[in-house]
């Protein structure tokens, strides 16, 4: 990106980007150096498979890892990933593992320390994953324009990003680059920091808040509106937790404000989608998901179970890497018994409302034998 493009994507011109760079680059060492929880905040348990892919990657590139919770959605296998703001490359390698030899991973960073970093490993994971090619490369550019770094239309299945893109100056250019590379029926899964209201211009010239991703975060409910601006799906809220701060310096300037952790996914669908409710049965089988499917904070999908979906949802399944897992009925279907059919359920889409009630029920688990699923 050159200096001209860089101060147009950035309302605070080429300053905002320097000092991200000098604060992952050069001031942080190791996540713990970092002030808050913010881009350490994990999204929830990990299963085998996942943790023994993380397992696998070397020392060097963990320590350096600066993400909040883990972004590994399903069904993984052969895709072609993108991972925005990819760091020392950890995630990428732990995907690189999972999507196998005839997958890919690509991982881009504006930070020359970080890319250099996460270069250095690619053989000796390689070796590590019995790959006699390497399916992950990583290329130094900016998530804004993903063009510059020669990345083309269409040409990849997911993309991924952890606690980074609310470290743009410019989230609406960061999505549509996103959705511009996406294939159809392609997804963006990302972890990322959101303010309960829009944040004061006086708190964006925080460094530091920006560099901890606080000050750079947007408010929620701006997320759906640009993602609708650019074409995607509404957004699809998998989890939330609050952010804490422990750092009293900081906590004043912060103020009233609130922040959570929050995963969602937005997925492209093709222009002439037709959306309709209807009823899915999920078949079963999706590695590290072979008896029950968690897709979204609102919907778990078991093995053999009717369920009845929304429009948005029954279009993303049946127009991504999901429709074969899937077998779709009508909701006037006469073969399936509407006692089968569980009771309409409010969606939730706000990650402060889930934060509260996940963190309800964890209060609720500790005090008493009753727990989110009943007493014991």
């Amino acid at each position: 990106m050159t200096s001209s493009s860089t101060s147009s994507c950035c309302p605070q011109g080429l300053q905002t980007y320097q000092d991200v760079k000098d604060y992952y680059g050069k001031y942080l060492k190791s996540s713990k150096d970092l002030k808050t929880n913010a881009c350490v905040t994990p999204s929830k348990p990990l299963p085998k498979f996942i943790r023994d892919a993380l397992s696998e990657v070397h020392d060097d590139v963990s320590s350096r890892y600066y993400g909040c919770g883990l972004v590994v959605p399903e069904c993984l296998e052969n895709c072609r990933i993108l991972d925005l703001g990819s760091g020392s490359g950890r995630d990428c390698y732990m995907l690189s593992k999972l999507v196998g030899q005839k997958g890919h991973v690509t991982g881009i960073d504006m930070t020359d320390e970080q890319v250099e970093l996460s270069r250095k490993y690619i053989d000796f994971h390689m070796q590590k994953f019995g790959y006699p090619h390497p399916n992950v490369d990583f290329v130094q550019g900016y998530i804004e324009d993903l063009s510059g770094a020669n990345l083309k239309d269409n040409s990849y299945d997911l993309i991924i990003s952890n606690c980074v893109i609310n470290l743009s100056p410019d989230k609406r250019k960061v999505l549509n680059e996103a959705y511009r590379v996406l294939k159809n029926g392609g997804e963006v899964y990302f972890s990322d920091v959101y303010a309960n209201q829009v944040i004061s211009e006086e708190m964006k010239q925080n460094k530091v808040l920006w560099g901890e991703c606080i000050s750079g975060a947007l408010w929620w409910e701006d997320l759906f509106s640009i993602a609708k601006e650019m074409g995607f799906t509404a957004p699809r809220l998998v989890t939330a937790s609050y952010i804490t701060v422990n750092n009293k310096e900081l906590e004043d300037a912060i103020g009233n404000y609130k922040f959570v952790s929050a995963t969602f996914r937005l997925f492209k669908l093709p222009q002439e989608t037709v959306k309709e409710k209807c009823l899915a049965i999920y078949n079963g089988g999706i590695t590290g998901c072979e008896t029950e499917l968690n897709f979204d904070a609102n919907f778990t999908f078991k093995e053999g179970t009717v369920t009845e979906i929304d429009e948005d949802l029954s279009a993303i399944l049946k127009n991504s890497r999901f429709a074969e897992e899937f077998l779709f009925r009508p909701l006037e279907s006469k073969s399936i018994s509407n006692a089968c059919q569980p009771k309409k359920k409010e969606i939730v889409r706000d990650p402060f409302q889930f934060a509260e009630q996940t963190k309800s029920l964890k209060t609720s688990s500790a005090t008493s034998c009753c727990g989110p699923k009943g007493c014991c």
